[in-house]
């Protein structure tokens, strides 16, 4: 029984009040549900932006390479047709090449002197059995280009060339590095670009 004495809480009752009052904040602290969807939103939003990021990223990329693909046909053709000949040279040539691609890909101001993400590698041949399948790499899977052999000599009429294009493209989220990466520059312990290529093969007309 609660005691009072000209209108005050006796001590007995002051005991009881405290542990109430404190079970009453416990029961309000765990009710109170204002602050769940902040902490639900801080714990996935990093992940959800990871795999967001990535989904962007693998996208562009491959849209991207159709791209490349896209410039390598349109260029191969000006050279069948004869638009484009060995009286052209390769910093113009590259220059219309990095306008092909501008979309998307980027050229730098000094690229079309120097390759530093486009590799472009344009010969003429005998005899279609002679065209190279494979990437040139300096050594295994995965290593770094072997530009050694890159020239840009096209053909006269009805010679059989090649046009063949390669794109560094620098792969920003981690999420998707290991999967579609293929090209570890020298140096380097584990892949970092992904390795666009693009090859048309043709006999020029008799222009």
């Amino acid at each position: 029984m609660l005691n009072t004495h000209d209108g005050n809480v006796t001590a007995g009752q002051a005991g009881d009040t405290q542990p109430r009052r404190r079970r009453g904040v416990l029961k309000r602290l765990f009710r109170d549900k204002s602050g769940t969807s902040a902490i639900e939103f801080a714990l996935l939003a990093i992940p959800f932006m990871m795999v967001l990021f990535a989904s962007i990223e693998t996208f562009a990329a491959f849209t991207a390479e159709q791209l490349l693909a896209n410039a390598t046909e349109t260029m191969a053709r000006k050279i069948r047709t004869g638009e484009i000949t060995s009286t052209m040279t390769e910093e113009n040539f590259r220059k219309a090449f990095c306008a092909e691609i501008s979309i998307i890909m980027t050229c730098s101001a000094t690229e079309a002197q120097k390759s530093e993400k486009l590799f472009i590698d344009v010969r003429s041949f005998s005899d279609f059995s002679k065209i190279p399948e494979a990437i040139p790499r300096l050594a295994g899977a995965n290593s770094d280009l072997d530009t050694s052999g890159f020239k840009f000599a096209p053909g006269g009429p009805t010679t059989i060339n090649i046009v063949r294009a390669y794109y560094r493209w620098e792969v920003i989220t981690d999420l998707v590095r290991p999967y579609i990466t293929n090209l570890r520059p020298a140096g380097s312990s584990r892949p970092k670009d992904y390795l666009m290529v693009s090859t048309a093969a043709f006999r020029n007309e008799s222009f």
